[in-house]
């Protein structure tokens, strides 16, 4: 497993006054460090341990989000006026509610 291939992100804390370093693959881990860099480099190392020892105890790895194959397809469930607003609005543009939705979500 590469875990250069997992989604990091840095952000501010401002609960702890430092940067966090999170993985989203493994969403319970995280690294406070006082500067963005070392947030990213202690998450980037901190997933690499845990990495190894799933590797060494048989357990499941996480798949990186960017080797997952999508189908461009997932359903929503919205009321019933939500939809209506949105079909109308679809109609009033010339345009499928499909395209309209993706339109919207792409924002």
């Amino acid at each position: 497993m590469n875990i250069n291939h997992y989604t990091y992100r840095v952000t501010w804390s401002q609960e702890d006054s430092e940067h966090v370093g999170l993985c989203a693959e493994f969403s319970s881990l995280s690294w406070l460090a006082p500067t963005p860099e070392k947030a990213l480099a202690g998450i980037r190392h901190l997933v690499a341990e845990v990495v190894a020892d799933m590797q060494s105890t048989g357990e499941p790895i996480p798949e990186p989000l960017s080797e997952r194959q999508y189908s461009g397809r997932f359903m929503v469930r919205v009321p019933s006026l939500v939809h209506r607003a949105l079909a109308t609005e679809a109609a009033e543009q010339g345009v499928s509610l499909n395209r309209l939705a993706s339109a919207k979500l792409a924002i």
